[in-house]
């Protein structure tokens, strides 16, 4: 895994509308060293970027379960708050090219299941 130190430490705004994944990304999150605000939905995820918080990446599962557009609308809502915002979804589907035309510019992807070390690196090119 990437040391604490490599990378810039950050505000990620993890929204996943399974718990035991939130949790899991959370705490390895902030094993990394980053801060987190968590999020279930789009709503809980639009109440976070509506203050004034710095929250330097979004970290979406791309199949939310009550939104037909899932982590994509997240995302596209996201960027209308914050536009220099760097988004990392994710999905237990394999990438597809119809999935890539859908995310934002900054949009980075991790395939679930991910390790620790996946997650690490995929934080530190998204940050870099």
């Amino acid at each position: 895994m990437a040391s604490a130190d490599t990378f810039r430490m950050a505000m990620i705004l993890i929204v996943e509308d399974e718990m035991f994944i939130r949790q899991n990304a959370e705490w390895m999150m902030e094993d990394m060293g980053h801060r987190t605000l968590v999020a279930r939905d789009l709503f809980e995820a639009v109440a976070h970027l509506a203050t004034e918080a710095p929250i330097d990446a979004l970290f979406v599962d791309i199949r939310l379960r009550d939104l037909a557009t899932g982590g994509y609308d997240v995302a596209n809502q996201a960027i209308a708050f914050r536009p220099d915002l760097r988004v990392l979804y994710t999905s237990g589907t394999p990438l597809t090219a119809s999935m890539r035309d859908q995310f934002v510019p900054s949009g980075r992807f991790l395939e679930k299941p991910y390790s620790p070390d996946q997650l690490a690196t995929s934080m530190e090119l998204l940050l870099a």
